[in-house]
């Protein structure tokens, strides 16, 4: 078994290790802030769903939702349940998106989703408090998706890992010599491993940098806005308006979100929150397709980052191109934590026996990163 360095203690470098140490491998985890306050686990808006545009990230998310059924079967009687409100997520789609949408639908009950298409009747039946105007229907998860507590099932994975061993470490990475296996560390100290994993997160790519390594992932920001509403639906699945804009219930109140028009790399430091987008973007948008929202109080807001894949949208999972011993855990765009029990699942069955078992992870090799790739994700919140 290998001695393995996984750069990164979020919900991607907990996941590893726990996967990792379940084969017997010895993990040391490097994390610089282990309160995680300004990790992209802690600053999710933690969903699950199925509805995706490619069929490996259907199977990714499939494997969180069976974990979050039955968490005694994988962490045993003692561990914390997370909660996990099965509530669905729905897309409006407009009419130029309904063809496209509706052959999603179509793959992913295929692949054992619950994805069912409503026609506009079927959807104001379903949400009378819905506008359907200017929708040619919508693509609502019945099962299997809708929200859950993300740093519980961070919590449940840490422990257990280290329950087997593993060690967490709080660290900075100034450098890495990935062929010798050597991590420099900002402290002067130095560790050696086997096998190096990034799982950085939004930092994956500057860290990649550090041992002279192209990755394409970067952060951007990422707001999410809460806000109260008296007469809100509180049985409202997680609904994505034609606008990207999305909203879910949260306690008392709601959450929402959308990706800003002028989106592209910010420093990582950066978690201003630009409090315009409510206004002038999301309110509107909010209002025009739940009417009950033109009447809400906005309460307070967060901003995280996305590891966003400016390539192709998708997970970066197993080695470096240019490198076996520098591997990868990241890149998923805003998927990672609904789709971090797959991942690392993934990657320790590469490490321990050299190729996917569970799942076929191939879409995400980063070898495809050497040639032209069409299969984006088409599917990003």
């Amino acid at each position: 078994m290998a001695e393995i360095a996984i750069v990164g203690g979020g919900i991607m470098g907990a996941s590893a290790a726990f996967w990792l140490t379940r084969d017997g491998h010895a993990v040391t985890v490097l994390e610089r802030d282990p309160t995680l306050a300004r990790s992209a686990t802690a600053l999710s808006a933690s969903g699950v769903r199925q509805q995706f545009s490619d069929p490996a990230n259907v199977a990714l998310s499939q494997v969180t939702v069976e974990m979050l059924r039955d968490m005694t079967r994988w962490f045993g009687e003692d561990v914390a349940q997370p909660a996990f409100r099965e509530q669905g997520y729905l897309y409006c789609v407009p009419p130029e998106h309904a063809a496209e949408m509706r052959r999603r639908v179509e793959m992913q009950r295929g692949l054992g989703a619950g994805t069912v298409w409503l026609d506009p009747d079927a959807l104001a039946a379903r949400f009378p408090e819905l506008n359907t105007e200017g929708l040619a229907g919508g693509s609502l998860g019945t099962e299997g998706e809708g929200w859950f507590d993300g740093m519980a099932l961070h919590a449940a994975f840490r422990s257990a890992a280290r329950a087997r061993g593993a060690v967490w470490r709080r660290a900075e990475v100034a450098a890495i010599d990935a062929e010798r296996g050597r991590l420099s560390l900002s402290d002067g100290a130095h560790l050696t491993a086997d096998l190096i994993v990034n799982a950085a997160g939004p930092g994956a790519g500057a860290l990649a940098a550090k041992a002279g390594f192209d990755v394409p992932v970067e952060p951007r920001k990422r707001h999410v806005f809460v806000f109260d509403c008296d007469h809100g639906p509180h049985d409202l699945p997680l609904t994505i308006d034609t606008t990207g804009a999305y909203v879910r219930p949260e306690g008392r109140g709601f959450i929402c979100g959308i990706s800003p028009a002028e989106d592209g790399p910010c420093d990582p430091d950066d978690f201003e929150t630009d409090w315009s987008l409510f206004e002038e973007v999301l309110w509107p948008a909010l209002a025009h397709r739940i009417p009950a929202f033109e009447r809400l109080r906005l309460r307070t807001a967060w901003t995280g980052h996305y590891d966003y894949n400016p390539v192709d949208c998708n997970a970066l999972i197993g080695p470096h191109p240019d490198c076996d011993q520098f591997w990868l855990l990241t890149g998923f765009t805003g998927h990672g934590l609904q789709q971090a029990a797959g991942a690392g699942r993934g990657l320790a069955e590469r490490i321990t026996h050299g190729r996917w078992r569970t799942l076929d992870l191939t879409p995400f090799d980063p070898l495809r990163m050497l040639h032209d790739n069409t299969g984006a994700e088409r599917a990003v919140i």
